[in-house]
């Protein structure tokens, strides 16, 4: 394995990916492993998947943009979200019908089960 020379960069890079292998449960996926170079000029590896290279390196992007987003969620903001769809119907309601409740309960399910399709898709491990 030939050393790499350390280079500074002006930003994070993808310098070198390579096909692993074919996805064994998941046809047309395929597992690469693609080399960033960081800022201070370190080099890791990180596994990805996708149908083709430029899809592995594109959920690569989204995963790490999703743990930024992560780290700054902390659970009140969460907790604040919910409050705000149960109440927003209800502020709005001017008939004693519980449909704002039914649409309160719409919407909490929605944003949870868009979540889950987020995580789904940015954590698919096509072994």
């Amino acid at each position: 394995m030939t050393k790499k020379p350390k280079l500074k960069y002006d930003r994070r890079r993808a310098v070198d990916c390579k096909l692993i292998r074919k996805s064994k449960d998941n046809p047309g996926y395929c597992k690469y492993l693609i080399t960033i170079a960081e800022q201070d000029g370190t080099y890791h590896k990180e596994p990805a998947y996708g149908r083709d290279m430029q899809d592995a390196i594109s959920r690569l992007m989204w995963k790490e943009r999703t743990y930024k987003v992560e780290k700054k969620i902390n659970s009140t903001w969460i907790a604040i979200t919910i409050c705000f769809i149960i109440a927003f119907p209800a502020f709005f309601s001017h008939s004693n019908q519980p449909l704002y409740l039914l649409s309160s309960l719409a919407g909490i399910t929605l944003l949870f089960g868009g979540l889950f399709v987020w995580y789904k898709y940015i954590e698919k491990a096509n072994e």
